[in-house]
C-alpha cells in the first residue's frame, strides 16, 4: 500500500528543481507497489513498472529523469531513422503515435513497440497536408491520452543538378521537406499552449543543412530551411516553455541512401555504391550511420536533460560536416 507525500523534492535537490515540475516524494519506498501509480511529475500521473530502491534520488532519476511516460508523435515513422526513432524512444519509455503513408510499414513498427511494453497508435497522413497533420495530432492526444514531443522527420530527397530541377519536382520536395516541418511546427505548439503544457518539437534537419552539396541543391535549400524554422520557432514560442531543435545526421545506412547513390550512379556514370562509398569515405570515425545513431540524439532532445536548450541543430555525422 502507498503512503502518500511526505518530501518535496525542491528542497533537496534544488539543481533538479525545473526537471521534475512538481513531484512530491512517497515516503516509504518498499512499500511500492509494481503497477501503483506515481503522482505527476511534470506531465501525467505515471504508472510504476518496476520496484525503486529506497533511496529518493534513485527513484526520482529513474522517472523524471527520463521520458517515461511521454507521448511521442514520429513522422515518416514506416522505416529508416523514423523506424528507429520510435524504437528507441519506445525503449526509453516512451508510448509513439506513428505517422506516414504506408499503413503496413506502420502496423510492423506499431507491433515491435508494443512487444517492447509500450502502447502505440498509427495514423495516415500526407505530412505536406496541413489539415492532415493537425489531424495526427489530435488523434495522437486522443488515443494515447496525452502529448508531449513531436518528432519532424518524414523527408523526401532529390538528386540532380541545379539546372535540370523542375517545378513540380522542386515543389515536391519542399511540400515535404518545409511545410510538412512547418505544419508540425504549428500542429504541435498549438496543442502544447491549448493544453497549458511545455512541449518539445524535434525536426529533421541534415548535414545538407548546413553545408549545400552538389547536385544536392535543392535538397540541401530545404534542409537549411528547416534550420531556420527551428530558429525562429525557438524564439517565437520560448515564453510558452516550448523548445524546439533540429537533428541534422549524414550518411545513414537507409532506403533513402541507396535511392540517392542509384540516383548519382545515372547521372555521373559512377557504379552503384561508388557515391556511398566516397561519402563515407570522408567521416572521421569511419563508418556509416545508423538509424540507432541519430535515434540516441532524437531521444536526448525528446528527454529532460535538453531543457535548457533550444534553437539549436545538432550534427550528427560520425565527423564529416564540422561547424
Amino acid at each position: 500500500m502507498i503512503r502518500e507525500v511526505v518530501a518535496q523534492l525542491w528542497n533537496r535537490r534544488a539543481g533538479y528543481r525545473e526537471g521534475c515540475r512538481g513531484l512530491q516524494l512517497l515516503s516509504d519506498f518498499p512499500e511500492l507497489q509494481h503497477g501503483a501509480t506515481l503522482p505527476h511529475c511534470g506531465r501525467r500521473h505515471i504508472q510504476i513498472t518496476h520496484r525503486f530502491t529506497t533511496d529518493w534520488f534513485t527513484a526520482y532519476e529513474e522517472i523524471c529523469m527520463s521520458i517515461t511516460g511521454k507521448v511521442v508523435l514520429v513522422t515518416g515513422a514506416g522505416q529508416g531513422i523514423g523506424r528507429g526513432i520510435a524504437l528507441r524512444l519506445a525503449h526509453d519509455g516512451a508510448d509513439i503515435a506513428l505517422v506516414d503513408l504506408d499503413q503496413t510499414k506502420l502496423d510492423a513498427v506499431a507491433d515491435e513497440i508494443r512487444q517492447i511494453g509500450r502502447r502505440a497508435t498509427t495514423f495516415i497522413a500526407d505530412v505536406s497536408d496541413r489539415a492532415q497533420v493537425h489531424a495526427a495530432v489530435e488523434h495522437a492526444h486522443s488515443e494515447l491520452s496525452g502529448f508531449d514531443v513531436i518528432v519532424n522527420n518524414a523527408g523526401i530527397a532529390l538528386v540532380g543538378p541545379i539546372s535540370d530541377a523542375t517545378p513540380e519536382e522542386v515543389s515536391k520536395i519542399w511540400s515535404v521537406n518545409v511545410d510538412g516541418v512547418l505544419w508540425g511546427i504549428q500542429a504541435a505548439a498549438a496543442k502544447f499552449q491549448a493544453l497549458g503544457q511545455r512541449g518539445k518539437i524535434i525536426n529533421a534537419s541534415s548535414i545538407a543543412g548546413h553545408d549545400g552539396f552538389a547536385m544536392l541543391g535543392v535538397y540541401s535549400a530545404t534542409k537549411f530551411a528547416v534550420r531556420a524554422l527551428t530558429q525562429a520557432a525557438a524564439k517565437e514560442y520560448a515564453s510558452d516553455g516550448i523548445t524546439v531543435n533540429a537533428y541534422c545526421p549524414g550518411v545513414v545506412g537507409t532506403d533513402m541512401w541507396v535511392t540517392i547513390d542509384k540516383r548519382f550512379a545515372e547521372l555521373t556514370g559512377a557504379p552503384e555504391g561508388a557515391t556511398y562509398e566516397k561519402f563515407v569515405g570522408g567521416i572521421a570515425l569511419g563508418r556509416a550511420e545508423t538509424p540507432d545513431d541519430v535515434a540516441g540524439f532524437v531521444s536526448y532532445l525528446a528527454g529532460p536533460d535538453s531543457d535548457y536548450m533550444t534553437g539549436q541543430a545538432g550534427l550528427i555525422d560520425g565527423g564529416l560536416v564540422y561547424r
